[in-house]
Parts: structure tokens; sequence; C-alpha cells
């Protein structure tokens, strides 16, 4: 696609703070719910949602970091670690660490192996009719979260008015992409996020604060009311709870200095991570296609894996969620056309700043789940129209390529999921599994190309036929001869 920036480029400063907190419109949502998924599932309440924030950032700064500013992709919180992470809490922050420490270390080493071995077995393991599908398959199977915060399902009860509040989002974010001037087609979610909370605000003013009518509170301002609490505005960042417990002979790690309980974190962290890997590996190829260039290569797959297992560490250290690549990200770069690092560096700072200024916190709690559901629509089928376009011209008249699309397709989006004890396999990574799997079972087949190479004679046609050469060379020599001698 046509980019306005590209990564190297650097917007101007004041315009790059709006984009930038564009992209942080994108992720927050996702980020912050992993927080919050666990608390509700755990004994403890040990992580915040402002932490998780802080953690987004870092882990971001340090991908930037080894991945020499030649990447636009944003960490965040991986939503594939919340029952390693929930089941991790009964150990306290101890635990949380040591267990994203073990996530990391699976993706270093991978990244080690990569840097001697090289990644072009990637390519081979894992062509276009196996990694398209993937990456569509992403998109789709977030479809329904954004579905059901615009139908509100995901906080209350089904909701007109949201629907409503939703395809607004929505229709403003697409008609700034398609046909607003220059300036407005790189913010064109936060023009159509603010769009969306002026009519969920008129809406609850009238229906609900003038008429009283409940079905039309679609803003909460309540929200506000934990402003006064000073106790809310430090983030619980993970590293200085693992201090203070250890420090007050209060923390639950204490168990860890027994074996069993070093490995069950390991066992519950440390397959999570290979499943993550396929989908940082999807997520690479993706916008790799949205830029038209293979990140795989430069900076390396060993570089970009090595900056998201150390940014999970560091990440986890602030704010206890290992990270994982973000999809909604690589989905604002493609709308937007902005590809600039400087805008993911900018994004990864304002992350960690609006981390400690609590009301922002509560500003982003206001925002109503159907206005975020409405940018999800467009960003979550961007994410799988561009899985589409990666596989657009393999031949799906070949029954081989065909079974593989259809396979990854309707296990993926069943949700075909696997379960060995406290480890489960994604919907996605099991998909990808099975999509590999028919591919090596049924092995590529060897189709009919034609070549052009130049000789001394001039232009020479070298046909490939099912793998046999047969090289027109010898036999345009042998007229030539012939000729020569009559």
């Amino acid at each position: 696609m046509k980019l306005v920036y590209s990564m190297k480029d650097k917007p101007p400063f004041g315009k790059n703070l709006i984009y930038g907190f564009q992209q942080l419109l994108a992720i927050i949502a996702a980020t912050v719910l992993v927080p919050f998924i666990v608390n509700s599932n755990a004994h403890y309440q040990l992580l915040s949602q402002s932490a998780a924030l802080i953690g987004a950032g870092v882990g971001s700064l340090i991908y930037i970091a080894f991945t020499r500013m030649k990447s636009p992709v944003f960490l965040g919180s991986s939503f594939a670690f919340i029952a390693p992470v929930t089941s991790a809490v009964i150990y306290g922050y101890c635990g949380i660490i040591l267990g994203s420490l073990f996530a990391g270390i699976v993706y270093v080493l991978i990244a080690l192996i990569i840097k001697f071995v090289g990644s072009n077995w990637i390519d081979k393991l894992m062509p276009p009719v196996i990694i398209g599908p993937t990456v569509a398959l992403i998109g789709l199977s977030l479809s329904s979260s954004a579905i059901n915060n615009v139908n509100n399902t995901a906080v209350a009860g089904y909701n007109l008015w949201c629907i409503l509040i939703g395809i607004i989002t929505f229709l403003v974010t697409v008609i700034v992409s398609v046909k607003g001037n220059k300036s407005m087609k790189l913010i064109p979610f936060v023009i159509g996020v603010l769009a969306g909370y002026v009519a969920a605000l008129l809406i609850t003013l009238v229906g609900y604060k003038a008429f009283g009518f409940a079905y039309c509170k679609i803003v909460d301002f309540s929200v506000f009311s934990k402003i006064t609490d000073i106790n809310n505005w430090m983030p619980n960042i993970t590293f200085l709870g693992a201090i203070k417990e250890i420090s007050t002979g209060t923390s639950a790690g204490e168990y860890l200095l027994n074996g069993a309980g070093v490995l069950s974190i390991l066992l519950a962290f440390a397959p999570v991570a290979m499943v993550t890997f396929a989908e940082h590996i999807a997520d690479h190829k993706n916008i790799s296609s949205i830029i038209e260039k293979d990140l795989l290569k430069d900076p390396g797959l060993d570089k970009t894996l090595l900056g998201d297992g150390i940014g999970t560490i560091g990440g986890a250290l602030f704010g206890g969620c290992p990270n994982t690549t973000y999809g909604e990200s690589i989905g604002c770069v493609a709308i937007t056309g902005n590809a600039s690092v400087w805008t993911t560096l900018t994004t990864a700072i304002l992350c960690v700043v609006l981390a400690f200024f609590y009301p922002f916190i509560l500003f982003i709690e206001t925002i109503p789940a159907c206005v975020v559901g409405g940018i999800c629509i467009a960003l979550y089928g961007f994410i799988a129209v561009s899985g589409l376009r990666m596989f657009k011209n393999v031949d799906l008249d070949n029954s081989k390529n065909l079974f593989i699309v259809a396979a990854i397709f309707v296990c993926g989006i069943g949700g075909l999921k696997l379960n060995f004890g406290g480890i489960e396999i994604s919907n996605i990574a099991t998909a990808l599994v099975l999509g590999i799997i028919v591919n090596l079972i049924l092995k590529p087949s060897k189709e009919k190309v034609e070549q052009t190479v130049k000789v001394e004679e001039g232009e020479v046609e070298e046909k490939t036929i099912f793998g046999n050469i047969y090289d027109e060379k010898k036999e345009k020599g042998k007229d030539k001869n012939k000729s020569d001698k009559q």
C-alpha cells in the first residue's frame, strides 16, 4: 500500500503526539482488559490496569531498541497468558515475574536458534497458503469481541442505542479514512472515537439525566468517584510488589523454593510462549505485506523475537502481564498509512506517562464499550482482509491448497482448542498447526512454470514441467550448427 509515513520518517512533533495518542486508543482496551480478567478470576487482586499500560509501554520500548527502530510493531498484554498468570498469582508477585521470565526465555532460545540456522525454514514451513489464512483468522476470531462490545453484551445487556453509537463510530471512522483530507486520514480513530463519545454523551444527558430512562445510560460518570482515593493514583508495579513481599516476609513466593512450584509455573508459561511464537510470525508477516518490506529479513526474525522476549520480561516486571504483538496496532498502520516507528515510540512513551495520570485512566473507563467496538470493526476487519490479500495469488483450484485453507478457517473460526491439564492451546494456534500438518502430508505439488534466461544466442526459454527441466538451449544450438554447416 502507499504509505504516508514510512518506518524511518519522523512526523512533526505536534502531529506525532496525535498519531501516538490514536494508536494508544487502538490498543488500550485490550491492554487494560487482561489485568481486569485476571483479577476477576484470581483470589488476589495483584494487577492494575494502569500498571499494565506501563508494562506495554516498557515492553514496546525494549522491542523498538532490539529491532533498531526498523519495525512499527507495538507490544501489549497477551490474552494467551491470562490462564498462566491467574495460576501464578497464588505465588504472589514473585510467581508472576518468574512465569514471565520463563516465557521470555523461550523466545530468546528460539531467537538464538534462528540466528545460527537462519529463518528460511519459516517460509517453507509456513508458506502464504498457511500464513495468509492464519492472519485472516486472527481478525475474524476477534470479530465476536467487537460485536459483543457494539451490542453492549460485553458490559451489560443488549442495547439498541449502543448499536447505533457503534455504527456511528464505525461510519465516521470509515468516511474520514476514505473521504477526509490528508490530515484527517491520519487520525480516523481519534475522530471516530470522539464522534461516538459525543453521540453517547448526548443520549445519556437527554435520555437518562433529563428524562430518567435507565436504558439511555451509556456513559457512566460514577467511576470518577474513585479519584479522591490517593491509593488509586499509584499503579501496582510488579517488581515493587515483589520487593515488598520479600522484605516483609509475606510473599507466597516462598513456595517457589521447592521444585514443584517452579515446575508448575514453567509448565504453565513455557508452552503458551510457543503458541504466541506462531502469532508473532503471523503478525510480522502481516505488517510486512502492508509496508512491503520483509521484517523477518530486516531487522530479522531473531531480532524481533529477542525484542518480543525481552520486552515480555521487562513489561511483566512493571505491569505483571507478558506481552505479545498487537494486531490492533497493525490495523492502525494499515488504515492510516502511517508506519513511522517514531509514532510507535511516542505511543509507548504516552502509555508510561499517562498511566500515572489517574484522571486519564478514569476517562478511558468512561468510553462506552460500543464506541470501542465501532473502531474495532474497522481494525479487526483490516487484519482479516490483509490476511486474505497474502494468499490471493494462491491457486485454490488446487485441492491441496483448498484443504489447507479449509482446515485453518473451519477449525479456527469454529473455536477448536486443545487442553492438556492447565495448558490451553488457542484456536488460532491449533488451526495453524493443523494447516502445517496438512501441508506436510500432502506435500507441495510441482507446478508448471516458465522462465527466460539470457545466453549468447539471444533469448532462450527454459521450461520446467512438473520439476523436469526441458532446456531448449541445446536444441536451438543444434539448429544453429546445422544452419552454419549449410
